[in-house]
């Protein structure tokens, strides 16, 4: 007797799926035939269709398999340049800042220099005027002294000349009755005379030449005669 093709050999159990279907493996997806290599029921997964966010390809990754948008590891790395930007440009204005500091300080430093050289070759110049004039105002004085310059015109020209010197910062120095004073005096004589009443110290007694004095620079010292209290 011959067995059909939907008849089974005795004692042996026919390979149903849970659809009922022959021939499907136990662990097999329903419609996927068996491999030839290997035995019937062996279990294995197909890739043939997949839920949402899998891959279309067996192997493939699907969403599962990468972090989300919003996690630490796919940030932008735009505020970390943005804030490289910043440090480099507070960087550039901390090194133009101290730039300019400087240069302000040497600027100061020669604007003062420079003054003060202006006002050394000022003092100079006309320390050298009154050097040169010199023997004119000791005549000056003397007429004074005599009493020949008390009025009329050369007594005017007179003023007039230690006016403009007076204007350019010359100081005449020397008056009697000062105590003496070697800064400024250079005492020609010492004679006895009464000096006023209270003096302790030497004492100018009488002006032989005026000296002369520029701020701080002394064309000449004055020449005086000088007495020691008794």
């Amino acid at each position: 007797m011959t067995d059909s093709p939907n008849n089974v050999a005795s004692g042996e159990q026919p390979d149903v799926t849970a659809t009922g279907a022959p021939g499907a493996g136990s662990g097999d997806a329903a419609g996927a035939p068996p491999r030839g290599d290997e035995p019937r029921g062996a279990q294995h997964h197909s890739f043939y269709e997949g839920g949402p966010g899998a891959s279309s390809e067996p192997g493939g990754e699907d969403e599962f398999d990468h972090p989300s948008k919003g996690s630490e590891g796919d940030q932008p790395k735009g505020d970390e340049s943005e804030g490289a930007a910043l440090a480099e440009e507070d960087t550039m204005a901390a090194s133009l800042l101290a730039d300019l500091q400087r240069l302000q300080a040497e600027y100061v430093n020669y604007k003062k220099r420079v003054d003060r050289d202006r006002d050394v070759i000022r003092t100079t110049a006309v320390g050298s005027v009154v050097e040169s004039l010199l023997p004119v105002l000791d005549d000056i004085h003397m007429a004074r002294q005599a009493g020949d310059l008390s009025e009329g015109p050369f007594a005017a020209i007179a003023d007039k000349i230690e006016s403009i010197l007076g204007r350019y910062g010359v100081e005449r120095l020397g008056e009697a009755g000062q105590e003496f004073d070697p800064n400024v005096h250079e005492a020609l004589m010492h004679i006895e005379a009464d000096l006023p009443e209270g003096a302790s110290a030497t004492t100018v007694v009488q002006v032989l030449q005026p000296g002369y004095r520029i701020g701080d620079r002394l064309v000449r010292a004055a020449r005086v005669s000088v007495a020691d209290p008794a």
